[in-house]
């Protein structure tokens, strides 16, 4: 198999182990070897080092410990020194590269964030942050004309993440600024469901630290197999996790984490789900208040109520792409020409802050609201006058053929030109993804959004409207303006009429 294969945007992942009928081990220890090499060429070229310190950090898959291993072998293979971080977090290993005391070359996380247990994979960091799409592609093309054929190789067994969780609390400590300066949650109740991903360090090494009380937490221990239910602020089975642990420990505020911790949710005392336009919400409103006038730059699904609340509050919000990439480097773009931007977060809980080196970390996303919490401060009401859509709606429709790209930008054509006379229906410009059209009140009072997925062979299709029934007002109008189109799927159409 071409080792382009394994690339997913800009990180690598694949099929670690069997398990699930019908997929098969991509991700072997040939692949790992040779992209480790070509990851430890690339790190020499840009810092024009001959010698480079680099560290592997995992999550708590069940084929971590094995591509670890893999992953030392190839990174010593090019005169790498190499440190072992054991368990650790996405945005731990890119601390690593910047934090005084370390400032590694470049690092690895072994991980496949939210996906099934079977899945595993690589994500590469330097001091500068995440690699690109394109930095990858580099690694790969060559990586291909590497040998695997490497003498096994020792890293040393380094503890990183207690200097992590100690950057992560001195934050909530300055932030709080409270009259028992090292325990500013002391009477606060938190509790954190980790699902038994890498998160659980946050409930035992921030939050006792810092005074909290963690009783009810749950699956806070790893376990590669998930028995619980996946570690994703996304899934429904996750979130009434959470939720359930808040209402019954009675807590002040309930935190989840994805499988590797670049991503992050939470639930309100009340029960409240925190996350998608809520979470974005709240974050922006806590950024505007000590930025005021910056940019909030977020993917392309957002609602217009999410809009209207960032603007009171003198703010801008950038509609742009999805993938949490093309977010955060629109923000720093943005920030390099001169406007200010402080936040690019995804409705998906990725969320990157200017003052945080642009890293996507659910860890400090929390900590923004802990500080806020430890100011005695009531997190419902920042988002209080927020106007959610009484309804919103999501499917996806798939290819027919094989070659679907041509097809997916005529669809997108043909609804961009039918927008332009649809009764009521006027498009959203500017637009940076797809077709986004506005429905007034009379024809669906909402909006959609109609693009092609970034990396399957579908188009995603998302609905919101401000009443009940306004979904399906709109779906019906698409559907008939669609229905001609050869090589897509409508079928998933009818289950909003």
């Amino acid at each position: 198999m071409a080792l382009k294969e394994l690339q997913n945007g800009s990180d690598v992942r694949g099929i670690a182990m069997e398990g699930i009928e019908g997929q098969h081990v991509n991700l072997t220890k040939d692949a790992v070897v040779r992209i480790a090499r070509g990851f430890a060429r690339w790190l020499k070229q840009k810092t024009g080092k001959d010698q480079i310190c680099t560290a592997v950090g995992r999550d708590s898959r069940l084929t971590g410990p094995d591509v670890v291993k893999w992953t030392i072998d190839g990174l010593a293979a090019e005169g790498a020194s190499v440190l072992d971080f054991g368990l650790a977090s996405t945005p731990a290993m890119f601390m690593s590269t910047v934090l005084d005391g370390w400032k590694l070359d470049g690092t690895v996380m072994i991980t496949a964030s939210h996906m099934p247990f079977n899945r595993n994979g690589m994500k590469f960091f330097g001091p500068q942050g995440g690699l690109e799409k394109q930095d990858i592609a580099v690694i790969i093309a060559d990586a291909e004309t590497l040998s695997a054929d490497v003498p096994e190789a020792k890293a040393e067994a380094k503890e990183f993440m207690d200097d992590y969780c100690g950057y992560l609390r001195d934050k909530v400590k300055a932030g709080v600024n409270a009259a028992d300066y090292d325990h500013p949650l002391k009477g606060y109740h938190v509790v954190v469901d980790a699902g038994n991903g890498a998160g659980g360090f946050f409930a035992e090494r921030v939050l006792v630290p810092l005074g909290a009380d963690i009783s009810g937490s749950r699956y806070l221990d790893p376990n590669g197999s998930f028995p619980n239910h996946i570690p994703n602020p996304e899934d429904e089975a996750a979130m009434a996790s959470i939720t359930e642990a808040v209402l019954e420990s009675k807590a002040d505020l309930g935190l989840i984490f994805d499988t590797d911790v670049d991503r992050g949710g939470a639930v309100l005392k009340s029960g409240e789900e925190l996350n998608r336009n809520r979470l974005i919400a709240m974050i922006s409103a806590i950024l505007l208040r000590d930025y005021p006038g910056s940019t909030m730059v977020t993917d392309s699904v957002t609602s217009t109520g999410l809009k209207t609340f960032i603007e009171s509050r003198g703010g801008k919000h950038h509609r742009f792409k999805r993938g949490y990439r093309n977010v955060i480097n629109e923000s720093i773009r943005l920030n390099n020409d001169g406007i200010d931007s402080q936040l690019a977060m995804e409705t998906s809980g990725h969320g990157a802050l200017k003052e945080n080196y642009f890293l996507d970390d659910g860890s400090y996303l929390c900590v923004k609201l802990l500080i806020e919490l430890g100011r005695g401060n009531v997190l419902e009401d920042l988002v209080a006058d927020l106007k959610e859509p009484a309804e919103s709606k999501e499917v996806r429709l798939k290819f027919f053929v094989e070659d679907f790209r041509p097809v997916g930008e005529k669809v997108l054509e043909l609804v961009k030109a039918a927008a332009e006379k649809t009764p009521g229906w006027s498009l959203e410009l500017p637009n940076y993804e797809g077709v986004r059209v506005n429905a007034d009140a009379d024809h669906g009072n909402g909006w959609f959004l109609l693009r092609m997925s970034l990396h399957e062979p579908l188009m995603p299709l998302n609905i919101e409207s401000e009443i009940p029934g306004g979904c399906a007002v709109i779906a019906r109008t698409l559907k008939e303006i669609l229905k001609d189109c050869e090589g897509l799927d409508l079928a998933p159409l009818e289950k909003l009429l």
